[in-house]
Formats: structure tokens, sequence, C-alpha cells
């Protein structure tokens, strides 16, 4: 009843909210993919996305779709890994940054794990930035992470608001310098929250730093401070910082996935586990739990 083509046509565009980034992902135009969310959009008989000038949203039959594609392309690919020719093997160093501690992505390792049963996968969680320092020193072949400004590489996953958070305790004192929580260097949201503070001369003092989400979460809900963190990726216990403590805009931020430049096995198993991020990319979004 759904083309394969039209659900993960569908699936790039809620994951990055956008026509055109899913255009770029795809390597198809525009007009494609506005025409494949169109004819799966008459396939179910409903809206699935709302759109203007300047956002894309998805409507609450798009909500429900999101799980309805990503079950039927994950069905079909290990319909089509069994009956394909050799396996994929193989040694793959796969890095993912702290901001997955939380989510769903080991469900999605775990199917990569039952789909590709001869690769021999080595996760390393880290900072975003120090995950990309190691990708180009060659110590790591797939690397799922925050990207940073000046860096084109990558794949993206989705882009999300970067927002400020804390407990709902806490209280801002306007007159004082601002409380952060952050990751120590080459922490990629930390650059950011420093950078946006000194932008607007808006002082502040560290009162944390961790290498450790886990670690960053506890001294957030203790009320030391605000972190910088994903919209969508909000730990339990925590929340966002009201408008009216007045604290500057962060913009957004980029997730994406980029590959060494493997040959063989390596990128073959990287192409996998790629496919198996990008078809699952909603579950990123989601805490596990």
């Amino acid at each position: 009843m759904y083309d394969p083509t039209h659900l993960r046509t569908f699936l790039a565009v809620a994951q990055t909210l956008s026509f055109t980034q899913a255009a770029r992902r795809l390597g198809l135009r525009q007009s494609t993919v506005s025409q494949h969310v169109r004819r799966l959009e008459e396939a179910a008989g409903r809206q699935l996305f709302t759109r203007d000038t300047h956002s894309v949203e998805l409507t609450g039959d798009g909500e429900a779709m999101l799980g309805f594609a990503r079950r039927l392309l994950e069905v079909q690919e290990q319909a089509a890994a069994y009956f394909s020719g050799p396996r994929v093997r193989g040694r793959l160093r796969f890095g993912a940054s702290e901001d997955f501690v939380l989510t769903r992505l080991p469900e999605i390792l775990e199917g990569f794990r039952y789909d590709h049963p001869e690769v021999d996968l080595e996760l390393t969680v880290e900072l975003s930035g120090t995950l990309h320092e190691r990708l180009a020193e060659g110590k790591l072949d797939l690397v799922l992470a925050k990207r940073r400004p000046e860096d084109p590489r990558g794949r993206l996953v989705w882009r999300d608001d970067l927002v400020w958070i804390g407990t709902d305790r806490l209280r801002l004192d306007p007159d004082r310098p601002v409380p952060l929580i952050v990751y120590p260097p080459p922490g990629i949201t930390r650059a950011r929250a420093l950078e946006t503070l000194e932008s607007h001369s808006r002082p502040y003092r560290i009162v944390c730093t961790s290498t450790s989400l886990n670690g960053l979460i506890a001294a957030a809900r203790a009320g030391l401070g605000v972190m910088a963190h994903s919209r969508h990726l909000i730990p339990p216990g925590l929340t966002r910082i009201p408008d009216r403590a007045a604290l500057p805009d962060l913009g957004k931020v980029d997730f994406t996935l980029t590959h060494a430049r493997a040959r063989g096995t390596t990128e073959d198993a990287a192409n996998a586990l790629a496919a198996a991020i990008l078809a699952g990319g909603e579950r990123l979004r989601r805490r596990s739990g």
C-alpha cells in the first residue's frame, strides 16, 4: 500500500523538518521530495505535514505515520539483508556522542547486530568534539554526533533547537552571572553556550564541568545552574528554562552521521549501520525506558 521510496522520503523530511535538507540527504530534487510526500499523503488519505514558507511541522497523523514507516522499512530491510548476497562483515568502530546515552540508540544497535552478526561492532561514547577528532585521526569509522558549525561534512540526521535547561525549582538572578553546567573542551554545546553569552555581554560562571552526561544531569537536578541541551533530548527531571529568564537564544544544532574514508568491508558495515540509524532516526528523539 505504501511505496518504500515514499516512506524513506517522508522519514527524511520528518527528521529534518525541511524539504530542502531532506532533498540534500537523499540526493533528490526538492520537487521530487514534495511529490513523494504528496503521494504518500494520497495513499494514506491524511495530511502528514503542515507547512508554510518558514516552517514544516508534523500533523497528528504524521506523528502516527512515523512509527508505521519505521517498522515497514525495518521489515523490508531485514528481508533484503536475509535474501541478498554476501553478508556484511568486518570490524566497525562506531562513535556516538553523550547526547544519546538516554535515548533508544541501543535498540537500533541491537537490531543492527541481529541483522549483521558477522560485523565486529566497537562502540565509543564521547563528546562530539572528541569523536570528530578521533575520526580525523583514523581511530573511528563512523560517528553520530553534533556537527561543528564550521564543518560541512556529514549526513544530517536531524536539526534541533539548542535550549537552556535546568530544574523547575531554579531561579536565576538577572543581576548575577549565569551559573553554567558544561562539558569540558572541545564540547560543542559548551562552546556555543559561552560564545552566545559573551556575544550578548551576559556574565557567567562555570559551576560544574563533567565529561559525563549523567554528571551534568546530576548537577542540574541539584539546582546548581543551567546547561545547553537539545530540545528533543531533555533528560527526565529537567525542563526548559522559561523565556522570562531572558537567556539569549542558542540557535539550532545539527546531529549528523560522518564517515571515515574507509574501503572494503569496513565501508560496507559503516553504510549498513548508517542506513539503520537514518531509518530509525526518530527513535533517537525518544528517551529509553
